[in-house]
This record gives structure tokens, C-alpha cells and sequence, in this order.
């Protein structure tokens, strides 16, 4: 008999977009972004700007872990719920 190998599935979440807008991963253009994978980030951390109706407002980190994919681009249109972040609970 052949046995199939075990597939371990690492415990991930998402930063989700709470509102529609504009996707910015900095606080200016030219600055370093808030975030880059590979970093590890605290429940409360901002992570992003989300652009809407000419107001900027700050995304926080819902929990603590490390950022291990970003999912939006800079300057892309989002949607509310869509995912911006793949997070590994730290």
C-alpha cells in the first residue's frame, strides 16, 4: 500500500480591507512602506493606507504575526472584505 504524505498547512489569516478605495503601502509617495514580507507586526500596527473618498485611513494588523504576502498592489482600487495581507499568527 502506498501511504500519502502528510500535508502540514500552516495557520494563516488576512489583513482585510475594511472599506473601498485606493490601496497605498506607504504613508508617502517615495517613503518606505509599512510593511514588507518577512516582517513581523502587532495587533494594532498599521500596515497600510486605504484611500477613500479623499480621506486616508490607517489599516491596522488585527493580531500579531508575520507578514508573508501582499496582496494588493500600490495605488489598485480594493474592495471592502478583499484580502490585502496573508498573515502567519505569530
Amino acid at each position: 500500500t502506498q501511504e500519502s504524505p502528510q500535508i502540514v498547512k500552516e495557520a494563516t489569516n488576512y489583513i482585510r480591507s475594511p472599506m473601498v478605495g485606493s490601496f497605498y503601502s506607504a504613508p508617502a509617495p517615495g517613503a518606505p512602506p509599512f510593511v514588507s514580507i518577512g516582517k513581523s507586526v502587532t495587533k494594532g500596527s498599521v500596515v497600510c493606507i486605504v484611500e477613500a473618498m479623499k480621506v486616508m485611513n490607517e489599516i491596522h494588523a488585527e493580531l500579531n504575526g508575520e507578514i508573508i504576502e501582499i496582496l494588493a498592489e500600490d495605488g489598485e482600487s480594493v474592495e471592502y472584505s478583499q484580502p490585502l495581507f496573508k498573515i502567519r499568527k505569530g
